[in-house]
């Protein structure tokens, strides 16, 4: 509540006295969002990142150059960068998981996809991190952490551990071996809003970084809020890897490789967000998230089974929790 004073006396001092007020979102980190509604019925939204939780900066920097290509992002009016507020553009309430079908999925995807390749093609790397080695394995580490040990409670063998070290390096250099471009990193239907101009708005996108060409992709089509039919997927992964050629994102490759990496570096993405998943619970006393880890390790589960290699990886995750 103290924090809620301080935003409205700072939407005092800018000069916003006479507005509604209410919960737009709260999202898995420590960021709140509120809509304000003016008279005029023209709506803002404020953020709410506590400084000593979370930096703006990385939002301000993204949205700016994420703007500057023509995607539609919030738009910063105002920030209030020591106290972690920021006044932005409201880009609507209706997310893409609240109004996908079957019917629509296709001119919704098509959207998203487009405005991907244009992240791709024309966002510049300057100022973005590198989702480098470290990272990658650091992100496949809270599966293990939080989820195999924490969550379920399991005592890995020394054996179970070698192995998934052994697949952990098999995705990771996978994804390094990719052609790398800016990667949103959380890119799915709740953080897409359907807007009537330049669908889709895109949220969340402050821990971009410069990575695996296919890394948006597979969170976009294997979204671990809604799952697609396999065929579907691998057309909509297809289509997009000849789009990618043509704009010249990369250079051509084999369809087998192409959907090699597509695949692998799902089960890379997964299994961090799995223990992503078990963390909330476990850490954060939000379990709400528990609920879409069996369609998260599905997609673990098909593509392990799919390919030999990965085979190992596949028999320990069956074996302490069949989906």
């Amino acid at each position: 509540m103290q924090r809620i004073e301080k935003i409205k006396s700072w939407l005092h001092g800018l000069g916003y006295e006479d507005y509604g007020w209410e919960t737009a979102s709260s999202d898995a980190s420590f960021r709140r969002y509120f809509r304000i509604t003016l008279a005029t019925e023209d709506s803002y939204i404020v953020m709410d990142a506590p400084p000593f939780k979370e930096d703006t900066g990385p939002f301000i920097h993204v949205s700016a150059l994420m703007a500057d290509i023509g995607l539609n992002v919030p738009v910063v009016k105002q920030a209030n960068i020591e106290d972690g507020f920021l006044l932005l553009s409201d880009l609507g309430d209706i997310q893409y998981l609240s109004v996908l079908t079957a019917d629509n999925a296709n001119s919704l995807y098509g959207d998203a996809i487009r405005a991907l390749l244009n992240l791709q093609a024309g966002a510049p790397r300057q100022g973005l991190p590198l989702y480098n080695h470290e990272l990658l394995l650091r992100e496949m580490e809270l599966f293990r952490e939080w989820y195999l040990q924490k969550h379920l409670g399991l005592r890995l063998s020394a054996k179970q551990q070698a192995m998934l070290d052994d697949m952990f390096e098999l995705l990771a250099q996978s994804a390094l071996e990719q052609p790398q471009v800016c990667v949103h990193r959380d890119y799915h239907s709740r953080n897409l809003m359907v807007t009537t101009a330049n669908n889709p708005g895109i949220l969340d996108f402050q821990d971009a970084v410069i990575g695996a060409v296919t890394y948006d992709l597979v969170s976009l089509l294997k979204d671990c809020y809604v799952a697609w039919p396999a065929e579907q997927v691998r057309n909509w992964a297809l289509d997009y890897q000849q789009q990618a050629q043509q704009k010249e994102i990369m250079q051509p490759v084999s369809e087998q490789q192409w959907l090699q990496w597509f695949d692998w570096m799902g089960v890379q993405r997964h299994l961090k967000a799995t223990g992503i998943f078990a963390r909330l619970d476990q850490r954060d006393g939000k379990p709400g998230y528990l609920k879409d880890i069996p369609r998260t390790l599905s997609y673990v589960l098909d593509v392990t089974d799919r390919y030999k290699a990965l085979h190992p990886l596949n028999d320990l995750i069956s074996s302490i929790n069949p989906v």
